[in-house]
């Protein structure tokens, strides 16, 4: 079956993201869709020797509370998803890494939103200096996998970029979520 956009309208310019209402014609029936465009982002699991990961615990206004999440950001327009994990790692928590591997990239939420999400391993790191944003606060936390997958568990972390990068991360260094 052919599908077709008709017509695409910006209704929303933001700083993060624009929203933009698309109709669509597939086969006989037409109907509109309201999309959330996005640059993309990136996600870091940071592993320090010794096996521990950094986690920032920050304030997260749309669920009213402070939740553990590993280092994100979103992608500068055009920006290569390596290069943005390397920027977002440094301004974040504040190290350097001597090497970063993908562990996968995934859609967020593709009924609304194009954003994709690319999660990388950092291991090798060195610490520098955090260069956080104007409107960023967070604290930074490190835990074993094992307190990690505790906490996955108990429900104390509970956005799903850190449940799936450190299931992800855990697996490819030989710790596994029980």
């Amino acid at each position: 079956m052919k599908i077709e956009v008709i017509s695409s309208e910006i209704i929303y310019r933001g700083k993060v993201f624009d929203v933009r209402k698309d109709i669509i014609q597939e086969g006989e029936n037409c109907y509109s869709r309201e999309i959330v465009d996005h640059h993309g982002s990136i996600v870091i699991v940071p592993v320090f020797a010794g096996g521990l990961i950094a986690l920032v615990k920050q304030y997260r206004h749309p669920v009213s509370g402070y939740i553990y999440e590993i280092p994100a950001g979103t992608l500068n327009k055009d920006e290569d998803p390596i290069q943005g994990a390397q920027r977002e790692l440094e301004e974040e928590i504040g190290v350097k890494c001597e090497k970063i591997e993908k562990l996968t990239e995934f859609y967020v939420s593709p009924g609304f939103l194009t954003e994709k999400m690319f999660v990388y391993l950092a291991t090798g790191l060195t610490e520098t200096q955090q260069n956080l944003d104007d409107d960023e606060f967070i604290e930074i936390h490190k835990f074993s996998f094992e307190e990690i997958f505790r906490m996955i568990s108990e429900n104390t972390i509970q956005d799903a970029k850190t449940i799936a990068g450190c299931i992800l991360a855990g697996a490819k260094l030989g710790f596994f979520y029980k």
